[in-house]
């Protein structure tokens, strides 16, 4: 019984070495800051409603914006309005988001469709403007 006891914790040892290299490994990867912008003139009475790679991550209404780290890699956000009762389109764009960068994007109302545009602003800018 001994030797199958040893088996056991030397298995176990290593099993749990692996699994704090695989979780240093994944902590180790930084992502990139994404920031979504609802512009003035969206509507008053609607969000935009932000998914990235198909997941619902906001909707961001009048003053607030989406500002989260987000994992590095291609991605692709979809923005859309809601409440979306004239059943338009959503609008996607792709970001190969690098550890370390930020990524700012304004979503946009124009005629009857919604659209993310990058932005030109600078987070210095952008905080003059208490963004």
């Amino acid at each position: 019984m001994t030797i199958l006891n040893r088996y056991i914790s030397r298995f176990l040892l290593i099993f749990v070495f692996f699994c704090a290299v695989s979780l240093g490994n994944t902590a180790a990867q930084p992502g990139g800051r994404l920031i979504v912008i609802r512009a003035a003139n969206f509507g008053w009475n609607l969000a935009a409603n932000l998914k990235i790679d198909g997941r619902t991550v906001a909707n961001i209404v009048q003053g607030p914006r989406y500002d989260h780290v987000i994992p590095a890699g291609r991605h692709v956000l979809t923005v859309s309005a809601v409440p979306n009762i004239e059943l338009r389109q959503p609008a996607s764009i792709t970001v190969n988001v690098r550890p370390g960068g930020t990524y700012i994007f304004t979503a946009l109302w124009d005629s009857d469709h919604v659209y993310l545009r990058p932005t030109t602003l600078s987070l210095a800018e952008m905080a003059k403007m208490g963004l």
